[in-house]
């Protein structure tokens, strides 16, 4: 450790220009400032607000960017999230249970199989979205060859991992393969309308991620009803979180293609339905409730053109109390629409708050995911934009 590393950024500018044997006068005259703007820059006088202008200095300093702001902060590489994701489409790409391969090694016990998965359910929910990444290859491979030999028991455990899959790939912008993954689930579930429609959550995803807003609508409404047309000996809590969802999903849908109409019927639908089972659940891994429902209002509200009306929604569902009982990793991303909202509403310093605090909240979700990192962007390069934003965003490399 170097004696800069516990500096302010004004002071380890000082102290790196020392290093280079710099004086204040040739340091201004090689960024084009003024001697007294340097003079203020290392005193803390004045901040360094601006990405431009943190890379001009660091340019002349012949350092990194993340090394003026600290070790603490290093540019985001995608080395490993790439090769992490070509190991997930290589698990992707075998058909043991279709082709009956023999097993290269022995299965690991199913009750073990079940577990991993719930916990890498529980790591996607904290948005810890790299240890996902490495694990969810192996999880591919073990679910499949306990299903090759017993399919018909192990269906819902290999749904349930193929809507991870396809849950994770779609943060991670991957959104073909994703596609691929949401197809593999639906498959898989055929002839159990259950399966069908949490296969359906995240197909309803894929869709919307990749423009296909029209499919989005049809599929989720079509496996919505099937579980409506359930007798009420078959219904509960869990159905009933399903059926919601997919309401949810039908009416972002109908958002994207501009149907406020639809959109408000299909979401008031949806709330009548978690008023009956209340927050605080996560059934078949929705989290669907009433603040579920109010925070795909900010979303839908936003899609529709209206930002003031996004806003407003944000911030009553997030005074409740519920608000802190949905998992990270749907809190943090309902904070980048937020930040998104206040954008459009001509708001950008709250827009910075609300990304700040969807990184203390789940780091991986701002830093891994690419809609996050454009919506960085954007606010980094508004007027006055918070210093956290500023250093997080020129740590990452965006602009």
């Amino acid at each position: 450790m170097d004696g800069s590393e516990l500096l302010p950024v004004g002071r380890r500018v000082a102290y790196w220009r020392g290093r280079r044997k710099l004086s204040q006068q040739v340091f201004a005259d090689r960024l084009g400032r003024s001697k007294s703007w340097v003079d203020k820059i290392e005193r803390g006088v004045r901040s360094l607000d601006k990405v431009s202008t943190l890379r001009d200095i660091a340019a002349v300093l012949r350092i990194d960017t993340a090394v003026l702001l600290g070790r603490d902060v290093r540019p985001a590489t995608p080395t490993a999230r790439i090769e992490g994701v070509e190991r997930i489409r290589a698990a992707l790409s075998t058909y043991e249970i279709a082709l009956g391969r023999p097993a290269t090694r022995p299965a690991v016990p199913a009750g073990r199989v079940v577990r991993d998965v719930g916990h890498a359910w529980v790591q996607f929910q904290h948005a810890r979205y790299p240890q996902v990444v490495d694990v969810l290859p192996g999880l591919l491979a073990g679910v499949q060859r306990i299903s090759a030999d017993d399919h018909e028991s192990n269906r819902p455990l290999l749904v349930d991992v193929y809507r991870l899959t396809a849950a994770l790939l779609v943060k991670l912008g991957e959104v073909d393969l994703g596609w691929l993954a949401a197809d593999r689930a639906m498959a898989t579930g055929a002839g159990d309308p259950l399966l069908v429609a949490a296969a359906t959550v995240q197909l309803g995803q894929v869709f919307r991620a990749s423009g296909r807003a029209r499919a989005a609508v049809s599929a989720s409404l079509a496996a919505a009803y099937r579980i409506a047309l359930l007798g009420p000996d078959d219904g509960g809590p869990g159905e009933l979180s399903l059926c919601g969802t997919l309401l949810v999903q039908a009416g972002l849908g109908a958002a994207r293609r501009g149907d406020d109409r639809a959109t408000a019927d299909l979401l008031d639908e949806a709330a009548g339905m978690a008023a009956q089972i209340g927050d605080g659940h996560d059934h078949h891994r929705t989290a669907f409730g009433p603040t579920a429902v109010d925070l795909a209002r900010t979303a839908a509200a936003l899609d529709l053109g209206d930002a003031g009306e996004a806003v407003a929604w944000h911030e009553r569902a997030t005074r409740r109390d519920a608000w802190r009982w949905l998992p990270l990793e749907y809190r943090a991303a309902h904070l980048i629409d937020a930040a998104r909202a206040y954008l459009q509403a001509d708001a950008p310093a709250s827009a910075g708050r609300a990304l700040a605090d969807a990184d203390r909240m789940a780091p991986a979700e701002v830093r891994h995911r690419p809609a996050a990192r454009e919506v960085l962007a954007q606010v980094a390069r508004t007027p006055h934009a918070p210093a956290t934003i500023v250093t997080l965003a020129a740590a990452l490399g965006v602009t």
